[in-house]
């Protein structure tokens, strides 16, 4: 990160002191709920550099809401409440799932705000019998696998203030699509997108997905880090939701340890490396704000770009 010269750089102990007794309104009981599989994370990892961040991005609705009050009165007309829009990106494994979930938590803890909606591009993704007539299964995650037109759609709407908006939802389990199953999108206060995909821009649209983001964070670590955390996950899943026979995974129940490892490695190295390097590591300069984790999954450095 040190090419990247529009970053200011903090370390935990400077990030840390920019909370500015921001309280702790989150129980360990409620931390240990809604952290994601294999991520590890602790009250003072939260203390430390999330609520920083949600302090942050409290300021920054104010001053958005600030803006369209200016706007509206210029204009002279009662404008809709419009929802703040926060966009997280980064590789598969690397956590995103677990810091959108302790942001929307925390966020939904103000009193400004209370109203924190998110929602995953999962759901964006073509349905698996579409993916498997454009022979497109082994590129799923890719930017050609996500239906992006229907994903602009339904940005444009949440940002237009519309009162109710579906989103197609996603089930890991049986890796597709859940037909007739929407998640409704209540003119939140705050809406979090999180997605490997959010900060792309290599597509055939003129509009991007990020074009509607208020504020965008990208989860970062070393590759060999997150293939470890990718393959240790795997690991678990095999002796957890792969015994489900609904599991799409459930053809890798049997396999030994070492047999396991090797397919996980090979799932990494033939798709997800090739996306992290070709679509998303890229994305990583367009972030506002970069949470960089070290091999213990504990956050290092936090980089700002400066505005």
């Amino acid at each position: 990160m040190s090419t990247f010269t529009n970053y200011i750089e903090f370390n935990r102990e400077k990030w840390a002191a920019l909370r500015n007794k921001t309280p702790l309104l989150l129980s360990e009981d409620e931390l240990e709920s809604i952290k994601g599989t294999n991520d590890i994370i602790s009250l003072q990892e939260v203390e430390e550099i999330y609520l920083p961040l949600a302090r942050l991005i409290n300021l920054k609705v104010k001053a958005s809401r600030q803006f369209q009050g200016v706007t509206n009165s210029f204009l002279d007309y009662k404008a809709k409440k419009i929802p703040f829009i926060i966009g997280i990106a980064g590789s598969v494994a690397v956590g995103k799932s677990t810091t959108a979930r302790v942001l929307q938590t925390l966020l939904s803890k103000w009193g400004n705000h209370k109203r924190v909606e998110l929602v995953t591009t999962d759901g964006f993704l073509y349905p698996k019998d579409t993916l498997e007539k454009k022979g497109l299964m082994s590129r799923k995650g890719f930017p050609e696998s996500y239906d992006t037109q229907k994903l602009i759609d339904f940005m444009v709407r949440v940002k237009s203030g519309e009162d109710k908006v579906e989103a197609p939802v996603y089930c890991h389990l049986t890796y597709d699509i859940l037909t007739n199953n929407v998640e409704v999108i209540s003119n939140p206060d705050i809406l979090i997108v999180e997605g490997i995909n959010v900060l792309q821009v290599n597509n055939s649209h003129h509009v991007f997905v990020s074009d509607f983001f208020d504020f965008s964070i990208y989860i970062d670590s070393d590759e060999s880090n997150i293939r470890k955390w990718y393959i240790e996950r795997f690991l678990l899943l095999q002796k957890t939701a792969f015994l489900n026979r609904e599991s799409y995974f459930h053809q890798y129940k049997n396999l030994s340890q070492d047999e396991a490892i090797k397919r996980a490695t090979e799932i990494w190295i033939d798709i997800n490396a090739k996306n992290l390097k070709e679509n998303i590591l890229p994305t990583r300069r367009r972030a506002n704000i970069v949470i960089r984790k070290g091999h213990d999954h504990r956050i290092k450095k936090v980089y700002l770009r400066k505005f």
